[in-house]
């Protein structure tokens, strides 16, 4: 039985691959430290599914704690899901060095325990924040991201030329996947789809920043899980691996679309207030996923509207006491 430790486990996605990979038998090493950049009782809630697993252990940590880390980091272990760190544009403008802390310092530990503990594999979640506003589309892994619009889009770019620096002096094997707006049932609470859809069950006014034409490439939590179970797979297979690996929806949505396609799920009539566009945010993410599609066989499956609609019967059965 392969031993994976997941670095954010009681998150969106590190809850959802939890339960993927415990389903599948594998041995699982959850590490988060319950961060407060929203309500821990969501991230709790968020393990509640299998934090009883007999192959599931958890640790409460702080990534950024070399000494705690190293004290409880778990022996044996085959691979790393490195999902850990501060999230969100807009935030990292008012807390650069947190973001620091959090998502640089975090992955040089991690990387350090890697080689002092002869671990060789890691999948680790960068971004597509790291494109900033690249005028041409898609966006390809070979293009230069030199130029991150924010802090935190260039903390996931630190990140990804730190981890070639330990494969190329110590012949790890690492795999950075840049995701595109995940969504769907657990996503945080201060992104949009489930900000608006609450927004919307408390009958306020949805903002809309800027004209509405800015677009995403929102890619439903299935299709991601796919791609990191491609990533894994990869990484067991082979050895002298360095890449950088899209994991987007190749579709991208309008503002405009994705308000609509919520006020149209959740029934009821649009309210919108539009704003300024915020600093930081970039215009458009449009993944190229072919790379993706050559390593790993990925084939997003799910349509931008029927994710919403899964994610809004999630919330309407999650937060039913909202009128």
């Amino acid at each position: 039985m392969k031993k994976i430790v997941i670095t954010g486990c009681a998150g969106f996605i590190g809850s959802h691959l939890c339960e993927k990979l415990l389903d599948m038998g594998y041995e699982i090493t959850g590490i988060d430290n319950f961060d407060p950049f929203y309500d821990v009782t969501v991230k709790k809630r968020n393990m509640e599914n299998f934090i009883g697993y007999p192959n599931f252990l958890f640790i409460e940590a702080d990534l950024a704690d070399r000494e705690k880390l190293e004290a409880e980091f778990p022996e044996g272990v085959d691979l790393i899901v490195h999902l850990a760190g501060k999230a969100g544009v807009r935030p990292s403008i008012e807390d650069p060095s947190g973001y620091i802390r959090a998502n640089i310092t975090a992955t040089q530990n991690i990387l350090d325990i890697m080689k002092d503990r002869d671990i060789k594999k890691m999948a680790f979640a960068s971004s597509s924040s790291v494109y900033g506003n690249t005028k041409e589309t898609p966006f390809s892994e070979t293009m230069d991201v030199s130029n991150p619009i924010s802090p935190y889009a260039a903390t996931k770019k630190t990140c990804e030329l730190i981890n070639y620096t330990y494969h190329y002096l110590y012949g790890l094997d690492i795999i950075n996947m840049r995701f595109f707006t995940v969504f769907g049932p657990r996503q945080r609470p201060d992104l949009a789809i489930h900000k608006f859809t609450r927004l919307i069950r408390e009958g306020k006014k949805i903002p809309m920043f800027g004209d509405g034409s800015t677009a995403r490439d929102y890619t439903f939590i299935e299709d991601t899980l796919q791609g990191i179970k491609g990533a894994i797979d990869y990484l067991f297979q082979h050895n002298e691996v360095y890449e950088i690996v899209n994991l987007g929806n190749n579709h991208p949505v309008v503002l405009r679309d994705m308000i609509a396609a919520i006020y149209e799920a959740t029934g009821e009539k649009p309210n919108i207030k539009q704003l300024p566009m915020q600093p930081g945010d970039v215009d458009i993410t449009y993944a190229d996923i072919s790379k993706a599609q050559k390593l790993f066989r990925y084939q997003p499956k799910y349509d931008f509207k029927e994710g919403v609609k899964r994610f809004v019967e999630w919330f309407d059965n999650t937060y039913p006491s909202i009128p």
